[in-house]
């Protein structure tokens, strides 16, 4: 009876010390640009010309991005009354191989920018991240270097 038990716990304490399960392992592997990003400026460059937008002010931008997923949010910062009353959204695929990452739009309050691909170069430094890259749909007479300058938001 005493070898029973004494089989039973070092069976018990073998389990419990097996290898790890890709259940209780944290993804180590998760993309480096996962996660919750606020926008803070945007700027456009377009025929010549160059539009700065902060996005901390008056309105608020985010974007959400997970191992295969992005989407984003813009609204005004007062709920919608008065004339600078805005919402925009999107989402779709991407990919990211090395700096260079490729969002598929596949939703948009902008119906025509829907189906999409738009490639942007990324570079991360601690918590902030630029993304910059041509925005170009040629039936909308679209041709534009888009920069956006964000912050990861705390959890």
């Amino acid at each position: 009876m005493k070898q029973n038990i004494g089989f039973v716990f070092l069976c018990t304490l073998l389990i419990a010390c097996g290898k790890e399960t890709a259940q209780n392992i944290p993804n180590q592997m998760a993309t480096p640009i996962a996660g919750t990003w606020k926008l803070l400026t945007g700027t456009i460059i377009e025929k010549g010309d160059t539009t700065v937008t902060d996005y901390t002010k008056n309105v608020s931008f985010i974007k959400v991005i997970n191992d295969t997923h992005f989407a984003f949010m813009q609204h005004d910062l007062t709920k919608g009354k008065d004339s600078a009353a805005v919402f925009s959204s999107g989402g779709g695929r991407y990919s990211l191989t090395d700096s260079v990452y490729t969002e598929h739009l596949e939703y948009c309050t902008a119906r025509e920018w829907e189906g999409h691909d738009f490639t942007f170069t990324v570079s991360m430094r601690n918590d902030t991240l630029i993304q910059q890259g041509i925005e170009k749909i040629e039936s909308e007479g679209i041709n534009r270097l888009n920069i956006e300058k964000y912050v990861k938001v705390k959890q």
